[in-house]
């Protein structure tokens, strides 16, 4: 029981970015099952895996979890293929919820950087992204899509009116 109390702990120091409240926010994590490794800072939350924070949520069938001497250095959330790995966050700067998909989904929180890998697709605002692979900058709100390297899936990018 401590060591989950401790991993929440380092959650909700190092989870600080989007709406200024949502650090203030504890950390809630659901899972069927974890296994916490305190000694490699390695953690993994498996079966219909949540983490919360404020406005921010990722789930996942596998979201796995790097800790450092200062606190949570990634998050990474894996789907399934017939549900894939999913990230929202409400922004400052945005009049709707970021909401982004993908087969995987990786969360550098010290650089403020959400990748997106495999059928990647991405709504900011009122607009929306898709291609093989997705670089979103939460600090800076720009957003670098890629298609496939062998050119069968290219790049969307749709822009309401």
């Amino acid at each position: 029981m401590n060591k989950i109390i401790l991993l929440f702990a380092l959650f909700f120091t190092t989870f600080a970015i989007a709406l200024p409240e949502d650090a203030k926010q504890p950390i809630e994590i659901e899972a069927n099952s974890v296994i916490v490794d305190e000694t490699s800072g390695f953690n993994e939350f498996l079966g219909a895996a949540e983490v919360r924070q404020g406005s921010l949520l990722i789930t996942a069938e596998l979201i796995q979890v790097q800790n450092n001497s200062d606190g949570v250095e990634t998050v990474i959330a894996k789907g399934a293929p017939d549900k894939p790995a999913k990230f929202i966050q409400s922004q400052e700067t945005q009049a709707r919820f970021i909401e982004a998909t993908a087969d995987l989904i990786t969360y550098d929180v010290n650089e403020g950087m959400v990748f997106l890998v495999g059928n990647a697709y991405l709504i900011q605002g009122f607009d929306s992204f898709s291609g093989d692979s997705l670089s979103y900058d939460i600090n800076n709100d720009k957003v670098i899509v890629k298609g496939s390297e062998d050119g069968t899936e290219r790049v969307k990018f749709k822009i309401a009116l």
